[in-house]
């Protein structure tokens, strides 16, 4: 009989693999035809030093989006991360005050200011009941004026050497490569532990759980109000690290989050998050930020307008949106 037929012993060869294809999400294959497409308009960004070099400006949005997705799964949305990104630039810029000694500290009260930012979400969100969406529209609202209101309105501060080292610095004379980002390490580093958190541990199953259905959730013993708050607060320290990037990668910008909120859930419906919440996974979250920003590489080097990269975010929402939408009707 046939390797590729069914036999008494179960699937065939084909249906194996047939089943594995299925399986795998679709947007490693888009991210791949998009590296490949880049490439040959390019063909140095093939080479290992010039996909390290984009890995490095990819690299807070991939982490933005991997913190968004821990509050999409729950059934929610974050806004306030591109006000945080832009609040750690502005921040980090005006408290260092060009003293390198200050870097260190000035780190950790960003960080942990990202938690404070993440516990008051959280709580409005999960106590005073208010939407997602409305809540942390409000929390952008601060967090603009008040970076706005603290620096007065334009680029003040400087971000010293040893704190712009994360978003620019490279590691010198490695094998096989002449420099290696600080900042692809960081990704490494966030990219694995959120994947431990959401794939292996208890909370990434309560999370999903809490998404999928709150009532159910709680009626098995699962403390939904403090898995939604731990979400916010990984996706604000997600905001920040991304800011800390950022900021080493460009330097001070008053403008510098504005828009990443939706690049971060263009991101991540990308790699299959479902707006309503239930389901999602890390790697492939991350794969969609990278994906997009390797789709926007490709409409500069085809020539086409900056304005389009907002057509294509609406575009991804809309449309995500919409195949939620039918999938929930079919379902009833």
């Amino acid at each position: 009989m046939s390797e590729l037929t069914t036999t008494n012993n179960g699937p065939s060869t084909w249906q194996r693999f047939a089943a594995r294809a299925r399986s795998v999400n679709p947007i490693y294959v888009i991210m791949i035809l998009l590296l490949l497409g880049v490439g040959y308009l390019n063909p140095r960004f093939l080479e290992v030093n010039g996909f390290l070099a984009f890995l490095r400006r990819a690299a807070p949005i991939m982490i933005l989006t991997a913190g968004q997705l821990y509050v999409l799964v729950s059934g929610g949305f974050d806004l306030s991360v591109g006000s945080i990104v832009t609040l750690v630039v502005i921040g980090g810029a005006l408290m260092i005050d060009n003293d390198p000694a200050n870097t260190w500290w000035v780190i950790l009260v960003l960080l942990a200011g990202g938690v404070v930012v993440g516990l008051v979400n959280g709580f409005i969100v999960a106590y005073l009941k208010v939407p997602s969406l409305i809540a942390t529209l409000g929390m952008l609202l601060v967090l603009r004026g008040a970076g706005l209101y603290w620096s007065g309105g334009a680029p003040r501060g400087y971000l010293t050497d040893n704190f712009r080292i994360f978003g620019r610095g490279n590691i010198e004379n490695l094998p096989l490569v002449d420099k290696f980002p600080y900042a692809v390490i960081v990704l490494a580093i966030v990219g694995i532990l959120a994947t431990y958190l959401f794939h292996r541990m208890v909370y990434g199953r309560q999370l999903l759980a809490l998404g999928d259905n709150p009532r159910a959730a709680k009626l098995s013993g699962v403390r939904t109000n403090r898995v939604r708050i731990l979400a916010f607060v990984i996706s604000a320290v997600s905001a920040v690290i991304a800011g800390i990037l950022l900021g080493g990668f460009s330097g001070v910008n008053i403008e510098a989050g504005t828009g990443l909120e939706l690049q971060a859930i263009s991101a991540a419906v990308l790699g299959g998050a479902v707006l309503l919440g239930g389901s999602g996974s890390v790697p492939a979250a991350m794969a969609g930020a990278l994906a997009l920003e390797l789709l926007f590489a490709l409409l500069n080097l085809l020539g086409l307008p900056k304005p389009l990269r907002d057509a294509v975010q609406g575009l991804i929402i809309i449309s995500a949106v919409a195949y939620a939408a039918l999938g929930t009707r079919r379902s009833k």
